[in-house]
Order: C-alpha cells, then structure tokens, then sequence
C-alpha cells in the first residue's frame, strides 16, 4: 500500500512537472508572436545641452524609463540618441519629450 501512494505521488509530481514545462513553453511561443506582430523601428535623435561625459546616463534613464523603448545608445562626442522602440507602445515624440523634460532637448533627426 505505502508502495502504491509513494509511486501515484510520483507520477503525479513528474506529470505536474510536465504541465510546467508545456506552459511555459507555450508562453515563450506567445510572446515571441506577440514581438514577430510589431516590429522595432529606430530613431536617432540630436541632443542638446550635454556639456560632460555623465549627460547622456541621464538622457539614457530618461528615455529607458519610456514603456515600448527596447534600447538606448547616447553618444557624447556626436551629441546624438539612437533609440529602438516598439511603436506600437510608443512614439518618437513622447521619447523626444523624455529627454527634452530631464533638461536635454531632442530633435528627431531620422526615423
């Protein structure tokens, strides 16, 4: 009898393992359907007022903290964002407006 328990709470625990396994895998196919409907679009952006090499972190935090933005490259020599994004979560402008509100005014210079 004890045999018998022991073994049923085994199958049980390798069969919940498996349902485990099957959902998470299907949450993976979900979201890499959700990313393959919207695709990313990139935009770069002229950024003013960066006078020292710790000006775009701030600039960086700033859009990061935009729902839909993916990444952020800022470089200082150049004075230009380049910043990839779903747009179907967000826009260029409210991204521009990020930065431009933290004191750094941006200018979409291509999309």
């Amino acid at each position: 009898m004890k045999k018998s328990i022991i073994g049923a709470t085994v199958i049980a625990l390798v069969g919940i393992g498996g349902l485990s396994v099957a959902l998470s895998r299907g949450s993976t196919s979900e979201a890499q359907a959700v990313s393959a409907e919207s695709p990313l679009a990139t935009v770069s952006f002229s950024i003013e007022n960066m006078t020292c090499a710790t000006c775009p972190i701030s600039v960086r935090k700033a859009m990061m903290r935009v729902d839909g933005v993916q990444t952020v490259d800022v470089d200082f020599a150049t004075k230009l964002a380049t910043v990839t994004f779903d747009p179907a979560i967000t826009s260029a402008q409210a991204i521009g407006a990020s930065s431009t509100d933290v004191g750094y005014p941006a200018t979409c210079t291509e999309s």
